[in-house]
């Protein structure tokens, strides 16, 4: 029996191990999106200093680790073998949770994943403990053996978090860019000392009274001394930081990339004090439990099953040793983590000045959003004086912007985003608000890129998606840690030391998989040389011709996407393949929302082109582009008839018509080949010919169409399938049509002006 839990532990040791690594993926997006977005320094630098706060914040916690050992449960109900279930089961749900969202490129909170698999892992066993007929005194239903009340504080947490977070970005960035407005180097000298000094004071305060809070040595006598003296601490804070930023402001030391440095450490060193708790908490639970069961239980005679937990309820110490391996593990992983940059990605192109790829769709609920927002504004707007909204407006002047090339924001932005997320959380500490880290850092930073007036017209329903999206997924982190780590301690304590290895086994091979997955993703993607010209080179000719590049491949791929799916579906049909047919139409929608996505980064491009160019040139493009859309349009309309055809299990296409059809299916499958293989090289020599054949076999098509509505006419002939057929047919005549279209657009797109005629140079 020794060796079985002294195994489970050395398990733990590797879960709490790996979810180090994928819960700081996680959270890194908590303390460097405003440095990282804003280029306030190197990557390196950048890692650097916050993996030397994340070293001291974890290396100084005194562990805070009493959540894991009695904040979801009475352990005092609970006997060793039931609580080794809950722990095995929460440090497995939470790893494989964790990667899959780390995967997704999404951030969450691991506090409120940790709470809710606790609870949903207490909740199983207590509903197996009343269901079972045990005597526990003093206990009548399985809400006397939880800690609910935490719970309920950790969802008020989430609505408060994203509630306050959002408004105060909004508020304090609008009345940051007041003051500095975008070309925020102008007349600097008179305001950023105070800007300095109460930066530097908010952060020295979120630094004493949150990330230094749990630290070991925060002795009691500390923490009523900066109690009772704290604001004759704070003011003199501010007297002297910011007499110092207007010093080194005299030395033209750029103060705001200084106040985002001393930001991202103050974040990093509280992260790793405060959640380490989340990462190592259940295992340091689980080690605790077995050495004092057999120091205590084993030599009175007590078994897994009949020894109370009752010791739990004691506060938690954890050896520095640990503390130090555990920061080392976090520094490594924040140094290494390439799925730490997926969830940083996501954070930072939300919050983008401008606009360029955006990540996410438009959904209905964010339309409905957008539309209430601009309602809003404009009825601010007709009751705001106009020489006030004049002056507002030159404050907030966009042709004045000043970011650094390739960040998303500027250093104003990136200053508050940091201030404001330290402040909040400090003030949520101490009036005992259950703010979540994750939560304020990314509503902060989202309420601010808003009041930076950086979600426009053309971006806001994209942004709000995202941000819907990454909300709705702290929701399903709750359910979803709930209800697996629910399940995987019923499997643990039901099975017993099999199940426990069945789950353990099974959450190494979800990771192994989820790694190689993810890997082969990464290995697949081609990073798209010419859309990042597109977006960020000032040079309209090399944006022009990184254009010209991008357009040819987009087109080449929906062409020859639509000459293989027009095979595979008339084949699949023909075979009366019904699953072919399903994911022809799905793989269909897909293509149709990559293209969309496609023509929406290409529209972007237009505008960092010359005027008189663009003016020329958008109308051909347009065609061209429409045509594509078209194409995919028109494959949905063959293959939608063929599957319903085939999933009611009508009679098939006939052998005769399968034969009468091959002709023209392949003459139109190397038109579109032929079409693409001209716009891929460039060279036109023979598009006049390979239209003409596209038109010759128009005409084929259209003798065919009507040789199939006089048969239509005969009694012999079924119906159904002939009304399917005489879909493709005509279809197929559209498809001519349209991709005829692509290739005169394309000539007036591609060829430059001088090589037009005069005609056609008029057109």
């Amino acid at each position: 029996m020794e060796y079985f839990y002294l195994g489970i532990i050395c398990f733990l040791f590797i879960l709490a191990v790996i979810d180090l690594n994928v819960g700081v993926s996680n959270d890194a997006v908590n303390f460097l999106n405003s440095a990282v977005g804003a280029k306030a320094a190197s990557l390196k630098t950048i890692l650097i200093v916050a993996a030397i706060g994340i070293f001291i914040g974890a290396s100084t916690s005194n562990g805070m680790m009493d959540i894991a050992r009695h904040g979801m449960f009475q352990p005092e109900h609970f006997y060793f073998r039931q609580l080794m279930c809950v722990f095995l089961a929460v440090t497995v749900t939470d790893v494989v949770l964790l990667d899959i969202f780390n995967s997704l490129g999404m951030p969450t909170s691991t506090t409120v994943s940790m709470v809710f698999e606790l609870l949903g892992a207490s909740f199983a066993l207590a509903i197996i403990k009343v269901s079972s007929g045990e005597n526990l005194p003093g206990v009548e239903s399985v809400g006397d053996l939880l800690n609910t009340s935490k719970a309920l504080e950790v969802i008020a947490g989430i609505f408060l978090s994203v509630a306050i977070a959002f408004f105060f970005g909004i508020i304090v960035q609008w009345i940051s860019r007041l003051i500095f407005t975008y070309n925020y180097k102008k007349g600097l000298t008179k305001k950023i000392g105070i800007f300095g000094g109460v930066a530097v004071t908010s952060i020295i305060y979120f630094m004493l009274f949150k990330g230094m809070k749990g630290a070991s040595f925060m002795t009691p006598e500390i923490k009523a001394f900066l109690n009772e003296h704290t604001l004759m601490i704070l003011g003199i804070i501010f007297v002297v930081s910011t007499v110092l930023m207007q010093f080194l402001h005299a030395l033209k030391v750029n103060i705001f990339k200084v106040i985002i440095m001393i930001g991202t450490f103050a974040l990093a060193m509280a992260f790793a004090g405060n959640d380490l708790v989340n990462f190592i908490g259940v295992t340091m639970a689980a080690l605790d439990s077995v050495l004092h069961f057999f120091k205590e239980g084993l030599p009175a005679g007590f078994t897994p099953d009949t020894y109370m937990m009752g010791f739990l309820n004691e506060p938690a110490t954890t050896s520095v040793w640990f503390l130090i391996g555990a920061g080392a593990i976090m520094v490594f992983a924040l140094c290494t983590s390439k799925k730490a940059h997926e969830v940083l990605k996501t954070s930072i192109n939300l919050s983008r000045q401008d606009e360029g790829d955006e990540m996410f769709g438009s959904s209905s609920l964010a339309r409905k959003f957008v539309r209430m927002g601009m309602g809003f504004v404009n009825g601010l707007n007709n009751i705001t004086p106009s020489n006030v909204k004049k002056w507002i407006n030159g404050r907030f002047n966009q042709s004045e912007v000043t970011i650094d090339e390739g960040a998303a924001f500027d250093l104003v932005r990136a200053s508050v985003n940091l201030v404001l997320a330290g402040l909040l959380i400090a003030l949520g500490t101490s009036l005992k608000l259950p703010l979540s880290t994750t939560y304020v850092t990314f509503m902060v930073g989202m309420g601010s890129s808003l009041a930076d007036r950086a979600w426009g017209r053309e971006t806001a329903v994209f942004r709000i998606t995202g941000v819907i999206s990454v909300i709705g997924g702290w929701f399903l982190t709750a359910g979803a840690a709930f209800i697996l780590a629910g399940l995987v301690a019923t499997v643990n304590y039901l099975a017993g030391p099999v199940g426990m290895f069945i789950m353990v086994a099974l959450a190494i091979f979800l990771l192994i998989r989820s790694h190689m997955s993810y890997k082969n993703k990464k290995s697949e993607e081609v990073r798209d040389v010419n859309m990042d010209i597109i977006l960020t080179s000032e040079n309209p000719d090399e944006v022009w011709n990184s254009l010209k590049i991008h357009t040819a491949e987009t087109l080449c791929h929906t062409l020859d996407y639509a000459a293989d799916t027009y095979e595979g579906v008339i084949t699949a049909f023909a075979n009366e393949d019904v699953r072919k047919l399903r994911s022809a139409l799905g793989k269909i929608v897909e293509e149709k929302a990559w293209l969309k996505q496609m023509r929406r980064k290409e529209t972007l491009g237009f505008r960092r082109i010359d005027k008189g160019l663009a003016f020329e040139k958008n109308t051909w493009y347009y065609l061209s582009s429409n045509n594509a859309q078209q194409i995919l349009n028109t494959l949905t309309r063959i293959t939608n008839p063929m599957k319903e055809h085939t999933d009611n299990n009508f009679r098939p296409l006939s052998p005769e018509y399968l034969l009468e059809f091959a002709p023209y299916q392949k003459r139109l499958t190397e038109v579109f080949r032929g079409i693409s293989r001209i716009i891929s090289t460039g060279d036109y020599t023979d598009a006049a010919k390979l239209s003409s054949e596209g038109k010759w076999l128009k005409k084929e098509i259209s003798n065919l169409r009507r040789l199939q509505t006089h048969r239509l006419q005969e009694d012999a002939e079924n119906i159904k399938v002939a009304f399917v057929y005489l879909n493709l047919i005509q279809e197929s005549h559209e498809l001519l049509s349209e991709v005829r279209n692509v290739l005169r657009g394309c000539e007036k797109y591609f060829i430059d002006q001088k090589g037009l005629s005069a005609e056609e140079a008029n057109l």
